[in-house]
């Protein structure tokens, strides 16, 4: 037996037959074979199911004969009323019988009845008319006696009244007439209450005041009220800002003294906000919608300005130059303040609505009584103010633009921000570009350029907190062009004035040691050795400014981007600033551009990718100068002993060295020539380049930048490891600085040092040896080939001890060593464009 509900077993006891019929049934099994313990386990069940069903029924009875006793002597008046009502129809059903001649059917009588209720609805209708015709012919004097009495109320309710009725007349004659009359009684209703209302407004007699916006109200003319009480509530705030002459936005000279607009801005907004501060308990007490009648105050008035907010502003860079964007900044921020005070001021407000049923005097119409409503009755009901619905305090935010309109002055400045930095930083950075060596002779040009990049770089981060502060990072992009171009023309310049300037007299030249006094170097030499050196240095101290700033503008960018991330996770977008339309206004710019996504995209990439890509190359391009023109001074007794190899006489003489014939016909095999005296000089030369990195092996300047020496062979550096691939990586290449600090510096062992220099050295040397030298030689005997072929040989041997392998002075060597027959088949054999090969030929007539 499985259990059932009460009213299931009480079914169950009525169809059986008896009450055994129905135990049997019950407790009986399929199988008719029950253990006597089941049995009696199942008929303890069926026990407490059949008395748990005998009280549910027990109860459910008694409920019915309670309602039963409370209904029953209800019954007979509910049939009494029964049956007047039915005696009342009868007798209206006897009466309506009666009125219908006989023979009519039902249907009949009924469409007799439709159409008697069309024409009662329609005399109606005329009825209604008549009655606004006859109103109509009585409005204007009915008006103009209210107006003699004064009884400006009942006016406006009978102009509002008549206005109800002027749809009707639409389409016809009648409505232009009827309109002109209509808006020349409001026209004197307005007119008479004029100084009425501008008096009320002046005392500050709000319940008259409110007595007045229901009279403008009721004659649709709210806006009109709006702008005589805007008008006398602005009158001060716009006096002072159009008799304020300005020192810095007007060009004309008055007498009296004059501030600048900064500082009258931040006076203007404190006078602002006292009035709006004033105006947080009077508008509420005159107006059903405060927070809006307070936004358009604000625009109103911000629109009225003659001149305007934004000519005031663009006015500053005609007078001041790009230093007015500081200024804007200034009075961007000041502008804020006021915005964030003004916006509390809008959160009170909300709260300060009077309720409909206000004690004073003059309740408004019934439609605005309802737009009151729909706004604050639903907070004054409850007991606290926070109850206003948050989608209402959305919708009506959407609508209080006062923001907008208030920091819209700005924004064409916020979408230039770029070319305005641009400009701000060439006119900051340009004393630090004119006090170069040039122009500062006298002073060291290593520790100026240090000292002029710390300005520099101060000068930087000054535009970055400017960026921050005036667009919140939307002008990312901008700030970068400017930064980099900036930058990069900083280091140029510094770039063009020591390329002209480097050979220069010093001040006070320096001395060798005593173990370099063979060297053939003149003291002015030593002394531009010694400032490349500095010069050198203070480039890397550069270049390590740079990977700061370089950290702390990524910094900058990650901020802005985790900013915009968290907004989008939000389901909105980045509106940063003192409000919500501040911030809109940013969003919703052209800077919110795809190239400032991909900015922030790349500042958060791993590995990081540059930043300053231009300044990095400038830089690469100073050390590139520096150590071209500390290899040209190096170089220079070299270059001075080859300036007459070319033209020595030796290369024409006539004769075979390789023998040699006595008066008795006698050869005397020669088995070798010995070099020049110019190459073994050349030779001496390269040979003491070790003895001078020896005594500069300390100064770390000699280990900065080694992938930017001239003529480097890059397969030797490359051999340098990772610590010349960690070194590349401060000159814009794929490694780039950490995110905050810039890369640790890699010390290079000072072998490592000289060898690359002396690399790069005797690459140089061989290069002008090979593409300004040789090149310059008229014509080769056989004799002068084979004095060249020993000099080159002699040479290729003194620069491979310096670990300097030079294809070209191979070739050179190659074919000067040739004979005539041998070069001139080479000759033909070769394809066009060997230019060594055309020289030699050209040199020996082979050709």
């Amino acid at each position: 037996m499985t259990s059932t509900s009460a009213s299931a077993l009480v079914q169950e006891l009525d169809d059986a037959p008896d009450v055994l019929t129905w135990l049997n049934d019950t407790l009986t099994p399929q199988d008719n074979h029950v253990p006597l313990a089941s049995l009696e386990s199942l008929l303890a069940d069926l026990l407490t199911a059949t008395d748990l069903s005998a009280i549910t029924t027990s109860a459910a009875l008694e409920r019915t004969i309670d309602e039963v006793s409370r209904s029953a002597p209800r019954l007979t008046y509910d049939l009494h009323f029964m049956r007047d009502g039915a005696l009342t129809l009868h007798s209206a059903l006897a009466t309506v019988t009666a009125r219908i001649p006989a023979g009519t059917g039902t249907s009949a009588a009924l469409d007799r009845l439709q159409t008697l209720d069309t024409a009662k609805r329609r005399m109606e209708a005329v009825r209604d008319v008549l009655r606004e015709a006859e109103s109509w012919s009585s409005l204007e004097a009915e008006v103009t006696a209210l107006l003699a009495e004064r009884v400006y109320d009942k006016a406006a309710e009978r102009l509002n009244e008549a206005s109800r009725s002027m749809p009707v007349f639409a389409g016809t004659p009648e409505y232009e007439p009827r309109r002109a009359l209509m808006v020349s009684l409001q026209n004197q209703l307005e007119a008479a209450l004029s100084s009425a209302l501008v008096g009320a407004i002046n005392s500050g007699d709000r319940a008259l005041c409110r007595n007045f916006y229901g009279i403008f109200s009721n004659i649709q003319r709210e806006s009109e009220f709006r702008n005589y009480y805007f008008g006398s509530r602005r009158a001060a705030l716009v006096a002072s800002w159009q008799s304020e002459v300005l020192e810095d936005t007007e060009l004309s000279v008055p007498a009296v003294p004059r501030q600048t607009f900064s500082a009258f801005w931040a006076t203007f907004c404190a006078s602002f906000l006292a009035v709006l501060n004033a105006e947080r308990t009077s508008i509420p007490a005159i107006f059903p919608d405060p927070q809006i009648t307070l936004s358009t105050f604000i625009t109103s008035t911000l629109s009225i300005l003659q001149p305007s907010c934004p000519q005031r502003l663009a006015s500053l860079f005609n007078t001041i130059g790009s230093s007015a964007l500081k200024d804007i900044i200034a009075i961007y921020k000041t502008t804020e303040e006021f915005a964030a005070s003004t916006d509390k001021i809008m959160e009170k407000i909300q709260f300060s609505a009077i309720p409909t049923d206000s004690t004073l005097d003059g309740p408004l119409p019934p439609k605005h009584t309802r737009r009151r409503s729909m706004r604050m009755s639903m907070s004054w009901r409850s007991n606290s103010a926070t109850n206003f619905s948050r989608a209402q305090q959305s919708t009506l935010n959407d609508v209080l633009d006062w923001d907008q309109a208030l920091f819209q002055a700005f924004l064409d400045f916020q979408v230039d921000y770029g070319t305005l930095e641009r400009r701000l930083l060439s006119d900051d950075l340009s004393s630090a570009s004119t006090l170069t060596p040039n122009k500062n002779p006298s002073t060291d040009p290593a520790r100026l350029l240090r000292e002029r990049a710390v300005d520099v770089f101060g000068a930087a981060e000054e535009s970055l907190v400017r960026c921050m502060s005036f667009t919140y990072g939307y002008a990312a992009p901008g700030l970068m062009f400017a930064l980099d171009s900036s930058l990069a023309s900083f280091v140029d310049s510094w770039t063009q004035s020591l390329t002209a300037n480097l050979s220069a007299p010093s001040g006070a030249p320096a001395e060798s040691g005593d173990d370099l006094a063979d060297l053939d170097y003149s003291p002015q030499d030593w002394s531009n050795i010694q400032l490349i050196l500095h010069l050198l240095a203070s480039t890397r101290a550069v270049l390590d400014r740079l990977g700061t700033f370089e950290g702390k503008l990524r910094a900058a960018l990650v901020q802005i981007a985790t900013a915009f991330r968290l907004a989008q996770h939000e389901g909105g977008v980045y509106t940063p600033g003192a409000t919500k339309g501040a911030g809109l206004l940013l969003a919703q710019s052209s800077l919110n551009s795809a190239a400032l996504h991909d900015l922030l995209s790349s500042a958060e990439s791993q590995p990081p990718v540059p930043l300053l890509t231009t300044t990095r190359t400038s830089i690469a391009s100073l050390a590139r100068a520096l150590q071209s023109s500390l290899q040209h001074t190096l170089l220079s007794p070299l270059h001075t002993h080859l300036s007459s190899y070319a033209s020595l006489a030796l290369w024409a003489v006539p004769g075979d060295p390789k023998s040699m014939r006595t008066t008795g016909d006698l050869h005397v095999p020669v088995f070798s020539l010995s070099p020049s005296d110019i190459v073994q000089r050349v030779a001496e030369g390269l040979l003491n380049l070790p003895r001078l990195f020896e005594v500069y092996a300390d100064d770390d300047a000699l280990g900065f930048s080694l992938n930017t020496l001239p003529n480097v062979d890059e397969a030797y550096l490359s051999g340098l490891s990772e610590h010349m691939h960690a070194q590349s990586s401060e000159l814009g290449h794929n490694r780039r600085p950490s995110l905050i600090l810039p890369p640790k510096p890699v010390v290079l062992s000072p072998e490592a040092v000289a060898a690359a220099w002396l690399s790069s050295l005797g690459h140089s040397i061989l290069s002008h040896l090979t593409s300004s030298v040789l090149p310059k030689i008229r014509t080769l005997s056989i004799a002068g080939a084979a004095q060249l072929s020993s000099d080159l040989g002699y040479l290729s041997n003194i620069v491979r001890a310096l670990n300097v392998e030079y294809e070209e002075l191979d070739r050179w060597k190659e074919y000067v060593g040739m004979n005539d027959e041998e070069g001139s088949r080479v000759v033909g054999e070769k394809l066009p464009g060997d230019q060594v090969l055309v020289l030699v030929a050209k040199m020996r007539g082979w050709t």
